[in-house]
């Protein structure tokens, strides 16, 4: 079924802060239903502003976030969370009267904190947070079909305008996301177990199979089960992004490793007592949690998850 376009479009001007996955990805779907007049952009680097305008995911970009902002609507901050501050003070002083600012951190308080001393009166700041993402980053790594099904959290501002909320919620449920609202400490508590710990796990696996010195790295590559493939997906993210993820959301993912470590515990006495019942009963439960997943539409029970096989190289 064609996507409608959007006339008039959500927002006039969109600025992006940081040209990444997620931001470029943004302006793809935007593109494609005409839900922003124009798109514009800012990257700390040159080779990534010239990547954004060579493959027209913004429409101008800019050298500063200060000049990217001037006259957009909707000024959407996809940098790493440490550089929020320094970007917000940054912009702070050139946003339009009746303008939206959002986020996509992964982490929620630690954004309020860094950016809304720097939003002005006049200025509507609306964090939120895609629950989507790939291993890859960068302007090349984007798709317009990224935010379908996905969930986005908005976790307004005691003060928000409730049309500006529902003005950013229409504009992404237009790129196909499901949107749902949580206040800031319970959206952090959430993604510590949905995604920063089970990263930070994936990370420790592979280091561990990394420092193993009995089996060769290359047979550790060569003999990869499906479920250490899969972590070392999870482990090749970001590191700047999930470093930054870590470091302001510490009290969540100590609060959560703790309670991991409680039950790695009680597997290991399982294990060394032969204790098969609570093991069978105990991986039933799990079990049951991967069917919910499927069944909520977030993955699917396709072979090796639904991705496509490897393209064959020439002569194979």
């Amino acid at each position: 079924m064609t996507k409608p376009i959007y006339a008039p479009p959500i927002y006039d001007r969109v600025a992006l802060i940081g040209l990444g996955l997620i931001a470029s990805s943004m302006a793809h779907a935007m593109k494609q239903s005409g839900l922003a007049g124009e798109i514009v952009g800012y990257a700390k680097t040159e080779d990534t502003r010239r990547v954004a305008v060579e493959i027209g995911i913004c429409d101008r970009v800019f050298g500063s976030a200060a000049e990217a902002v001037q006259g957009a609507d909707l000024v959407v901050l996809a940098v790493p969370v440490g550089a929020m501050a320094e970007i917000a003070a940054e912009i702070g002083p050139h946003l339009s009267q009746g303008a939206c600012v959002t986020d996509v951190g992964s982490v929620k308080q630690a954004v309020v904190d860094a950016v809304a001393p720097h939003i002005p009166a006049g200025v509507h700041f609306i964090p939120g947070h895609p629950i989507a993402g790939t291993e890859h980053s960068g302007p090349r790594s984007g798709f317009a079909t990224l935010f379908q099904n996905r969930w986005w959290l908005l976790t307004p501002m005691p003060d928000s305008d409730p049309k500006a909320v529902a003005r950013l919620r229409r504009l992404c449920e237009a790129m196909g996301a499901n949107v749902d609202e949580m206040d800031v400490p319970h959206h952090d508590l959430v993604l510590a177990v949905t995604s920063h710990t089970p990263h930070l796990i994936a990370y420790t696996m592979v280091g561990v199979a990394e420092h193993m010195r009995r089996v060769s790295n290359s047979e550790i590559i060569k003999y990869s089960a499906g479920g250490f493939r899969d972590l070392t997906r999870i482990a090749a993210s970001d590191p700047t992004m999930w470093r930054d993820v870590f470091l302001t959301n510490k009290e969540a993912v100590l609060d959560i490793l703790g309670r991991f470590t409680e039950e790695l515990f009680m597997l290991q006495r399982a294990i060394r007592m032969g204790d098969g019942e609570q093991l069978h009963a105990y991986f039933t439960r799990t079990r049951a949690i991967r069917r919910g997943i499927i069944e909520a539409g977030q993955d699917t029970a396709a072979p090796d998850f639904g991705r496509a096989a490897p393209a064959a190289k020439p002569g194979e």
